[in-house]
């Protein structure tokens, strides 16, 4: 590309940035005050359309002026709904736990008012006099936000937000190299795929540009179906934009034409927020033919799943793709080369599309300077189960499982014992509290029996039994099998059975070697991931709490 094309698309992208800043100053008028509430799935879960429309009622019934917006998740999950309050010579307010009542009287008290009503307040967003920040709280000694920076501070369905804050700049800069550039920044960048396997990005971009010649599609996989695991949707429905510019980036630097979306139906809200964005982002000419006068060509559809939990195994996804049944097949050939329509295909998980962005255009060397050895960058984990502050971080590869919990996560409610955590989803392992000291990267997981998974943290006390959570997982994983394999067809359901008899008090020691025998005739025979790794929550608690399993055998209960 010679000079001229590329001032051509950096003079097009400052004139959508400027018109963008200038509708986005409109909404942070800095003469009224600015009120945000959180409208993710976890707010409205918990009441925040409630709130909002109670301060917007209480706003006009008192005459104020005010800006209201809907922002995504803010990660403080456990306290919604979550309310920001930006007043004119103060600092910005976080309110938690905010009814409608609280809400009215955040209006009457603070808005039209001096009294900052700081007994709702989990801090303020800015050092100041007045209050602590949000940030003294020992969960920001550790957390580091990359791609969750943006989560809750932009509304997720006004484009204008997205670039006034920097969106898609990064594409901008890309559209001037050359995709083999690109490919070399990942590669310097050490990014590992976010979908679980921590399989390098930069190969199967290099696979897939180099198998070039044929039509080519690109694929984001945000088919999240782990018990517990909400970042993927959390991220669409918070800041959409940034898995899409990736995911242009992406598609230039392979030679896509062609992408899709995938989504499980039970996401709406990620869902239209999601489609909204695509439609803005075609409107501005950053989607779709000639993208910023590039002459680069792409356009994106959005794809509902139906909730088959094995078709986030990426072969799955691309037969439920294709309209068949998801059912997973033998590789090589790998998408890469052969897969959707017999086309080399690039799938990319949500989290690992939304790092893209911030790579191209802070550096890959940046990145690769947070993190471990060979696990670079951050890592966004959803906090559920027995730990206070359930919600989602966002902390460098190598933090501690100890960190995790009790820094971040606030440890365990009630004085309870911590006992285990279940890390990786149903396939994932549970780890005891000798493990907590364990640096959180793909290969130290591995290493103790779990794996990185999505991103999934299901914290566990001393109520719960460890070979009942066994069982649980066991459960979902063999009810979700597809059932092409016969060892994770049948051998997951005489797994479960024996399970089954050990927590009802009808086990027998011999029964302990057998889960063990089967575990690894399960794990070699299978074909994907979800039967290979299906046996993990046994195996590891087996490993870790054996003691509970002989238990229920030896006392019949």
């Amino acid at each position: 590309m010679n000079d001229i094309a590329k001032k051509d698309i950096a003079a097009a992208f400052e004139v959508i940035k400027s018109r963008a800043v200038a509708k986005a100053a409109e909404l942070y008028d800095d003469n009224k005050p600015t009120v945000m509430i959180g409208t993710a799935t976890c707010g409205k879960a918990a009441g925040a359309i409630d709130t909002l429309d109670a301060i917007r009622d209480e706003l006009a019934y008192k005459g104020l002026a005010a800006n209201v917006m809907e922002v995504g998740c803010m990660g403080h999950c456990y306290a919604e709904p979550l309310v920001i309050i930006n007043k004119p010579g103060q600092p910005a307010m976080l309110y938690g736990y905010v009814t409608p009542d609280i809400g009215r009287r955040l209006v009457n008290d603070y808005i039209a008012g001096e009294d900052p009503s700081l007994e709702f307040t989990l801090g303020a967003l800015e050092e100041n006099d007045l209050i602590p920040s949000i940030y003294d709280m020992p969960r920001f000694t550790h957390e580091k936000h990359i791609i969750l920076k943006e989560c809750g501070h932009i509304d997720p369905e006004n484009v204008d937000h997205y670039i006034a804050r920097g969106g898609y700049e990064a594409l901008a800069k890309a559209l001037r190299m050359q995709p083999v550039e690109i490919i070399e920044k990942i590669k310097q960048s050490g990014l590992r795929g976010r979908g679980g396997a921590g399989f390098p990005t930069w190969r199967k971009w290099e696979t897939c540009r180099n198998a070039r010649g044929r039509t080519s599609y690109i694929i984001c996989n945000g088919d999240e179906g782990d018990p517990g695991a909400f970042m993927d949707r959390a991220i669409l429905e918070s800041n959409p934009h940034s898995v899409i510019e990736g995911m242009i980036i992406a598609a230039y630097a392979t030679g896509a034409r062609h992408g899709y979306i995938y989504v499980r139906a039970e996401y709406p809200l990620a869902v239209n927020r999601t489609k909204t964005a695509l439609l803005q982002a075609r409107r501005l000419g950053l989607l779709g033919k000639d993208i910023l006068g590039s002459g680069f060509n792409l356009d994106v559809t959005l794809f509902q799943g139906s909730g088959a939990f094995v078709c986030g195994e990426e072969t799955a996804l691309i037969a439920s793709l294709e309209g068949k049944q998801g059912l997973p097949r033998h590789r090589p050939p790998f998408p890469a080369e052969c897969g959707l329509n017999g086309q080399p295909t690039l799938i990319n998980n949500v989290k690992t599309l939304a790092f893209v962005p911030h790579i191209i255009k802070d550096g890959a060397l940046t990145f690769a300077g947070i993190g471990t050895g060979e696990s670079k960058g951050t890592a966004v984990f959803a906090l559920a189960g027995k730990v206070t502050n359930t919600g989602l971080t966002e902390v460098p590869m190598g933090t501690t499982l100890r960190q995790i919990v009790f820094d971040v996560g606030g440890g365990i409610p009630k004085g309870k014992r911590f006992k285990a955590i279940q890390i990786g989803g149903p396939s994932g392992g549970c780890l005891p509290d000798a493990k907590l000291d364990l640096p959180v990267d793909f290969d130290s997981l591995r290493e103790a029996g779990a794996m990185m998974g999505s991103g999934g943290m299901v914290v566990l006390d001393e109520d719960d039994c460890m070979a009942e959570v066994a069982r649980y997982f066991l459960e979902f994983t063999q009810r979700e099998s597809c059932g092409k394999c016969t060892m994770c067809r049948l051998g997951t359901k005489q797994m479960l059975e024996i399970l089954k008899d050990i927590t009802l008090g009808q086990g027998k020691m011999e029964d302990l070697d057998t889960l063990l025998d089967m575990a690894e005739d399960i794990k070699t025979g299978s074909l994907c991931g979800l039967g290979r790794t299906a046996p993990n929550p046994v195996l590891t608690t087996l490993k870790y709490f054996r003691d509970e399993y002989e238990a229920h055998i030896k006392e019949g209960r």
